[in-house]
């Protein structure tokens, strides 16, 4: 992740709107470390807020129902023309240690459909699971239904929820407010802690069921 985008978020956000909700999502699916989650969820909270700031909460779920498709989608189409050589090579620079590549092949080998459809909720495997599943040769009708029916309930799941979260944040003042948001980042900070432990065990998991190098694509254990 490129950390001073973080701060940017806001004034990318007033400036280019749904066409950055869109493109910073699919970015993010394509493997390039951008904040597409974070600016799902700071628009969101944005259309929700009584200002609105000229954000309609329909187009920007819309937008990032778009951006989540078409980036896992290419993602798809590169791992499918381009295969493990890539991500071998560059994969480094954007946080795809081995380790991490082979806990996407281990999860996608064993249970592809449910991991293309999870992979939007877990950041490890956000980045890897188009161009896995193209490396693969999953056949792309069945890659784009899950991929599509997972990125949109993401969408709405993450979207809505903060969305809801804004247009009640003007009616919380004093101490429950700041209840409200301690709370909230207990959750948010519980949900990181597990993803952290879960990135683990099943790293260690995919290290002993694939010893050795990566598999290439059309290659099965």
């Amino acid at each position: 992740m490129i950390p001073f985008l973080h701060g940017d978020i806001p004034h990318l956000l007033a400036t280019y709107g749904y066409v950055m909700v869109a493109g910073m999502i699919a970015l993010e699916g394509m493997g390039v470390p951008l904040p597409g989650e974070a600016t799902l969820i700071l628009a969101a909270i944005i259309a929700g807020n009584r200002h609105g700031h000229g954000l309609d909460i329909r187009l920007v779920l819309g937008a990032a129902i778009v951006g989540a498709i078409c980036g896992d989608n290419i993602g798809y189409c590169l791992g499918r023309w381009l295969g493990y050589r890539l991500l071998l090579r560059f994969g480094h620079y954007i946080g795809l240690t081995e380790s991490r590549i082979k806990l996407g092949q281990y999860l996608f080998l064993r249970r592809g459909a449910v991991v293309v459809f999870c992979a939007r909720f877990i950041a490890v495997l956000r980045a890897l699971s188009g161009f896995v599943a193209g490396a693969n040769r999953m056949r792309w009708p069945r890659f784009a239904i899950f991929n599509a029916a997972g990125g949109t309930l993401w969408v709405l799941c993450y979207g809505g929820g903060a969305y809801a979260l804004g247009r009640g944040a003007h009616r919380v003042m004093g101490p429950i407010g700041i209840v409200l948001g301690i709370a909230a980042l207990a959750v948010i900070g519980a949900i990181a802690l597990f993803l952290y432990r879960n990135e683990a065990r099943l790293t260690a998991e995919a290290e002993r069921a694939l010893p050795g190098p990566l598999l290439r694509p059309g290659h099965r254990r």
